[in-house]
């Protein structure tokens, strides 16, 4: 249907890679599919090394898929006072959103509300209060927008902050409390369309520069020079082709050492990074790290008046520290979040006590005209920070990165934000050439990757003009896989040209095309259904879509195993009622365009470049 793509990422693609490694050794083994570990895979195959990333379960499977979705310039760490984390912060936002992933990574307005008093709070000294709160947060973003420009940012990507009256601020928040409102403060900053598809585009642009990227491959031990790992039997309704056979002769029956494939295969490599976040510990457990629980809460948008600005909501006595209103792409807004330390829980997917969701609720509210209620919430998402030194206090430990490089031992880079996750992985890719005996600053191993384009960014390829079988004539499909896929979207509507029944919604209200699902198996590294609910597309979170996709979603990963297997497949399966198989443009309604802090077009195909 689509020709295959340099940097895809299947079944094919992970078989083949298994036999590839079971006799060849790489300069450099990953542990880790987290942006951490993806960046880290990316800058060493950029710099001419041989790459391999294994990662135990799917692409941002932890801590990297349930993120707030910021990629920010440091303004929580010049509240205290930590100059230098701003700074870096700014520097790597700018890389983003210049060149490596401006497809993914948009500006966004942020409201700072400001009251009278807070609520409850009454007489002068409380609006003495606020004003001084309020003075200081203007500094600080005065301060932040400073680093904006010296980072080499232009304004025309992320327009300078400014004051407005109240009903401007009721215009880009409709939900905010009309009572002592006196204005706000708007600034713009940096988010990412979905992390998860920030962490994917990585790991397929590291495998276009010839990384070798297995997902459900966990290691089982580690040193300096190899690995023992569980590659695993394939993703549910994914076959392998081949793979138990082709993995060749450094492979090790273990069918009664417990669950998994019932193989370990030996990866030799000349260095061995950890980038494993929470689970660092495990390859390094004399590492001072404690988990750290970030809770948000997922609402419908319509609950908030579908709002056309981030909002912020202090946190009671923590100057510097708020709870966003985050809205998203697909019609819902996410509330958070938490910083509670969490030492034992589920990386994967930790537990959210029922104390987050009164804190977050409570929080909002105080600047809400209608307080949002427990019933309110669709669903709940949690992530796990690894954070060095935290103490008592996880909310100001810091979030600085630390590279541990101990002889005899895999390097081992942790702690960190997204947002700096290409400064972490130069870091470390830097100790790993340095092992090799080079000089990482000079010469052909020196870093690029913060000018090197994922995939699907302005100056990544041409990937062809966009089609789609269904009439658009106001191009609103077209603008809402654009910024999904950017210009791989015409890959996308390559499979629906070649399959109009692909084009179709997988189920009503979904916003997601069955040439979608199919792109998520074909190219994406998607292994199963969950891999598609949870982290290719966001329906796990809207748990009623996601029970009726389940069953549409097994049948189109087993129709793009067929196609990878015979270049062929069946029929496409009834995916909706006829009546509702027209995809639905995917635009979010909202308050009147605000045009005094909307930023102007930014052309970025003039501004990428593309390295070789």
């Amino acid at each position: 249907m689509i020709p295959a793509g340099p940097g895809d990422l299947n079944a094919a693609s992970r078989a083949s890679s298994l036999a590839y490694l079971a006799d060849h050794r790489v300069d450099v083994l990953v542990i880790g599919g987290g942006i951490t570990g993806t960046g880290v895979a990316l800058d060493a195959a950029t710099r001419g090394l041989s790459v391999a990333l294994c990662e135990a379960e799917d692409l941002a499977s932890g801590t990297s898929g349930f993120s707030s979705k910021l990629v920010h310039g440091g303004l929580r760490y010049l509240a205290t006072g930590d100059l230098s984390m701003a700074w870096e912060s700014a520097v790597e936002r700018a890389a983003l959103m210049r060149w490596i992933a401006p497809h993914l990574v948009r500006p966004r307005a942020f409201l700072v509300p400001r009251f009278a008093a807070a609520p409850g709070d009454t007489g002068r000294a409380a609006a003495l209060k606020s004003r001084a709160e309020g003075a200081l947060s203007e500094m600080g973003i005065r301060i932040a927008d400073a680093l904006r420009v010296l980072s080499g940012l232009s304004a025309r990507v992320l327009p300078r902050p400014r004051s407005v009256d109240a009903r401007t601020s009721r215009l880009l928040a409709p939900a905010l409390r009309e009572r002592g409102l006196r204005g706000g403060l708007v600034y713009w900053d940096g988010t990412v369309e979905d992390d998860t598809r920030l962490v994917v585009g990585l790991a397929r642009t590291a495998a276009r520069h010839g990384a070798h990227i297995l997902t459900g491959c966990r290691v089982l031990r580690a040193t300096a020079h190899e690995a023992i790992v569980d590659p695993g039997v394939g993703g549910a309704g994914v076959f392998e082709p081949g793979a138990s056979a082709a993995i060749g002769g450094n492979v090790q029956d273990r069918s009664s050492a417990g669950p998994g494939s019932g193989t370990e295969l030996r990866i030799r490599a000349s260095v061995v990074i950890n980038a494993t976040g929470v689970w660092s510990g495990a390859f390094a457990p004399e590492l001072p790290l404690t988990p750290s629980r970030g809770t948000h809460l997922v609402f419908p948008a319509a609950l908030f008046g579908h709002p056309r600005a981030v909002l912020t909501a202090p946190v009671p006595g923590h100057f510097g520290r708020y709870v966003f209103v985050l809205p998203q792409p697909n019609g819902l807004c996410y509330l958070g979040l938490t910083d509670e330390l969490a030492p034992g829980a589920d990386g994967y997917g930790p537990e959210v006590p029922e104390s987050d969701i009164e804190f977050l609720l409570s929080t909002a509210n105080a600047a809400l005209g209608t307080p949002l209620r427990r019933e309110d919430v669709l669903s709940v998402f949690a992530g796990l920070r690894p954070l060095l030194g935290a103490g008592a206090n996880s909310a100001g430990a810091s979030r600085r990165h630390l590279l541990q490089d101990r002889p005899g031992e895999p390097i081992t880079i942790t702690g960190g934000k997204l947002t700096v996750y290409r400064r972490m992985a130069e870091d470390a890719v830097d100790a790993a050439v340095r092992r090799l005996g080079a000089e990482p600053r000079r010469g052909s191993l020196g870093a690029v990757s913060s000018r090197v384009p994922l995939l699907g960014a302005p100056g990544s390829g041409n990937f062809g003009t966009f089609q789609w079988p269904e009439p658009d004539p106001d191009g609103r499909i077209a603008a809402r896989l654009t910024e999904r896929y950017g210009t791989e979207c015409a890959r996308v509507g390559a499979l629906a040209m070649a399959d109009p029944d692909l084009a179709a919604e997988i189920v009503p209200g979904a916003g997601v095309a069955g040439a979608e699902v199919v792109f998520a198996a074909l190219a994406e590294g998607a292994r199963s259904a969950a891999d598609v609910l949870g982290r290719r597309t966001r329906l796990a979170l809207q748990p009623e879509l996601a029970t009726a996709a389940e069953p549409i979603l097994t049948s189109l990963l087993a129709r793009a195993t067929d196609l990878l297997q015979h270049g062929s497949g069946p029929a496409a399966p009834q995916a909706a009622p006829a009546a509702s198989r027209s995809l639905p443009p995917h635009v979010i309604p909202g308050a009147p365009e605000f045009q005094g802090v909307r930023p102007r077009p930014v052309p970025p195909f003039k501004k990428a470049t593309k390295l070789s």
